[in-house]
């Protein structure tokens, strides 16, 4: 079993659309990285992590959604967006969808 290091880069804590801030306080970080060939990274918004439902109806949580990742990266792109999409219906149950859920992700 191959290990697999995570690393997580926190976003800037602005909205993107940031009208009501004054603009010439905004300053969104740049990052930069260096990849290396079968390097996975994902973007994603807060959707996944802050979607209640499963038995207690709470959050998903960051960590439980990092483990998944964790878990699932070795896998095809294909199959992890299959996991990913049945891990939230299942966690979601009858609810509806109530905020955006974006999961972006690249192997190179």
């Amino acid at each position: 079993n191959r290990s697999y290091s995570f690393e997580e880069i926190k976003s800037s804590k602005f909205p993107v659309g940031g009208s009501q801030y004054n603009l010439e306080e905004l300053s969104y970080k740049n990052h930069k990285f260096a990849f290396e060939s079968n390097d996975t990274f994902y973007l994603f918004s807060d959707g996944f992590c802050d979607k209640f439902g499963g038995p207690n109806d709470k959050k998903f949580m960051c960590k439980k959604f990092r483990e998944l990742l964790q878990q699932i990266q070795p896998m095809s792109m294909k199959e992890q967006e299959k996991i990913l999409r049945n891990s939230i219906e299942e966690w979601m149950g009858s609810q509806e969808q109530s905020d955006d859920i974006l999961v972006i992700g690249i192997r190179l």
